[in-house]
């Protein structure tokens, strides 16, 4: 017996509507008690065909996505939805399966949670993604700034960033992460920190979220393509976000 493509649990106006896709029919029953006592919203599919449609048919606040999945696998589900939405998506990986939370990040995860695992971090997680994906709150006039260092421009109040005039295309995690490095701009942020401020956790030796989520936003800065070097690492310790020569320091407009 299996779950249909998708079930409401629970429909309450102001829920966070949660899209959980995982072929584990009995997980997926634990979740949706678990879930709807946390107060989400939670919706399942059981295979990739139907989660990815269900995914881009409906609006979720988060998808929580499995990458063991009968037909198109999760890593392809991903691929296609981060085509047309910035959706939080939290990927699911096999206990020590490195490599597909590497390349899960790859692809476009906000985060991954290796299974199995207990449930209150599972809701932990999704908070965490939750908050930092939220948009933010209306400001008075003046109190909300742009940043800018060097050719980067950064918009917090309408999450938009331009490099030398040009929009660029950014997850949630991506503009975090930036803005974090803009503000600190000329000193070192260590691994740590950027872990507790951008993915809203403890950062451990062997994750390699934030160092993946970085190489991503030095392609989209141009690093790779270029002499110019906007995000430097400092080996062992974390990361700086170089001031030009010229400049003194991030200075509001």
């Amino acid at each position: 017996m299996s779950l249909p493509a998708y079930a409401v649990k629970m429909k309450v106006v102001g829920m966070d509507r949660i899209l959980v896709i995982d072929d584990d029919v009995e997980l997926c029953g634990l979740l949706s008690e678990y879930l709807s006592a946390e107060g989400f919203e939670a919706e399942f599919a059981n295979d990739g065909e139907s989660g990815l449609r269900v995914a881009l048919e409906g609006t979720y606040a988060l998808i929580t996505l499995d990458v063991m999945l009968p037909g198109i696998n999760g890593f392809e589900v991903l691929r296609r939805i981060r085509g047309t939405s910035h959706v939080p998506v939290l990927l699911l990986t096999a206990r020590g399966e490195e490599v597909d939370r590497i390349v899960g990040l790859e692809i476009g995860a906000d985060d991954y949670l290796p299974k199995p695992f207990n449930p209150r971090e599972l809701v932990a997680r999704i908070r965490a993604i939750l908050r930092r994906t939220k948009e933010p709150k209306a400001t008075a006039p003046g109190e909300t700034e742009l940043v800018r260092v060097g050719d980067v421009e950064l918009d917090p109040a309408t999450r938009a960033v331009k490099q030398a005039g040009k929009s660029l295309d950014l997850t949630s995690v991506e503009f975090n992460l930036l803005e974090v490095l803009l503000r600190e701009a000329g000193r070192v942020v260590t691994r740590e920190r950027l872990a507790s401020m951008v993915l809203g956790r403890k950062f451990s030796p062997f994750d390699r979220s934030i160092d993946m989520h970085v190489s991503k936003l030095r392609r989209k800065l141009g690093d790779s393509e270029s002499d110019m070097e906007h995000i430097k690492t400092v080996r062992g310790v974390g990361y700086i976000f170089a001031r030009p020569r010229q400049s003194g320091a991030a200075e509001p407009a």
